[in-house]
């Protein structure tokens, strides 16, 4: 008898809750930090002013760093990423058998969007762009949690769209 390959469908649904609660605090984070306020008088944009060293030590970018290596470590090594880990072990144990199991790619190549987001608005941030860190952050939020509440993957259905133009990997289900 064969092993099924998939994962469960829960696990990504998870991760997703706990990555839109990291994502809103980091929103929360960036829109009071240096990102979006403006110097008195002259009203320029105080991140302009800002160091690098003070940019990156920002509590926002701070956040919004340890989110894209949760992201990043979840494309590189999904075993092994914190919150599919925690679902495994402590989740999972308690919760009755996936009715069906899903295709491990597409939650996979949605980590890896929300790495580009976060981190092309953390190299933004870093180059002293306004807003680019809470906008950034936000879209991830935003993503994160349709996936959390309603079980509906933007980079999931993403992946599917590219798969069925050709762009991306080769559709293996049956004609």
């Amino acid at each position: 008898m064969s092993t099924p390959v998939g994962i469960d469908p829960r696990g990504p649904r998870f991760a997703a809750t706990i990555t839109s609660v990291l994502l809103l605090i980091a929103t929360f984070l960036a829109l009071t930090g240096v990102s979006t306020h403006r110097t008195e008088p002259a009203g320029d944009w105080a991140i302009v002013a800002a160091s690098p060293l003070e940019r990156l030590t920002d509590p926002g970018c701070l956040l919004a760093l340890v989110i894209a290596l949760l992201f990043l470590w979840s494309v590189v090594s999904p075993p092994t990423a914190p919150w599919g880990a925690l679902f495994r072990s402590v989740v999972r144990p308690r919760l009755a058998p996936p009715s069906e199991l899903e295709d491990p790619r597409p939650p996979r190549f949605a980590q890896g969007v929300g790495l580009v987001v976060v981190g092309a608005g953390l190299v933004l941030h870093l180059a002293g762009v306004p807003w680019a860190l809470p906008v950034a952050t936000g879209a991830a939020f935003v993503a994160a949690f349709l996936n959390a509440a309603f079980s509906f993957c933007l980079g999931c259905q993403l992946y599917l769209i590219l798969q069925r133009t050709g762009l991306l990997g080769r559709n293996t289900r049956p004609a």
